[in-house]
């Protein structure tokens, strides 16, 4: 099966940045290959273009988030169980219940198929503008990073993410989670000022 994928994969990539977006919207709603496998290659091969890849892979994959937010609000919870485990639904519904809408966001940098979330965000009825946004944030945030260390690194980058890619995601989650925290801090305390 693997092989199958890679060959897939393979000619996905013979189509380039439209190879690229194509994956980038599909994996975001119900494609089971993520847009890295097309997006470091890639980016690799022109170093000098990696942001502008990683520019399409985010648009694409916001596009493709409202397409997964329809399919969950319309066929709601009895699509996920056709794609993923019950145990993995009872994750995405706990980052839910935990971070609210921030779970989006959180979700660019999970192992956790993104299309999960998006699904779940359209069961769950999260309004539309919230997905749009933190989806942005958090598959721009994911696919710049991959762009800015390939532009920076070049031929290198391969490697360099291969090995460190768990760790990156880690602490760019951390850093959003930490971020999102300060910034309702802020909030609450110009709302308390206002009353």
């Amino acid at each position: 099966m693997s092989d199958l994928i890679h060959q897939f994969e393979m000619w996905l990539l013979e189509y380039g940045v439209w190879g690229l977006i194509v994956v980038a919207f599909t994996e975001s709603s119900f494609f089971p290959i993520p847009p890295d496998v097309i997006l470091l290659p890639l980016a690799i091969a022109d170093p000098d273009r990696a942001l502008l890849f990683a520019l399409y892979t985010t648009i694409a994959s916001v596009l493709g988030a409202i397409l997964g937010w329809v399919i969950g609000r319309k066929l709601g919870r009895p699509i996920l169980k056709a794609f993923i485990s019950e145990e993995t639904i009872l994750k995405v519904e706990n980052y839910f219940k935990k971070y609210g809408a921030l779970a989006i966001l959180i979700a660019g940098f999970t192992p956790i198929p993104f299309k999960v979330f998006t699904i779940f965000s359209g069961v769950a009825r999260i309004r539309l503008n919230v997905l749009v946004i933190w989806s942005l944030v958090g598959r721009g945030l994911r696919f710049f990073l991959e762009g800015m260390i390939i532009f920076w690194l070049g031929d290198q980058a391969k490697p360099f993410i291969e090995q460190n890619f768990g760790i990156l995601t880690a602490v760019g989650g951390l850093v959003i989670i930490i971020g999102y925290f300060i910034y309702r801090s802020i909030q609450k305390k110009k709302q308390q000022s206002v009353v």
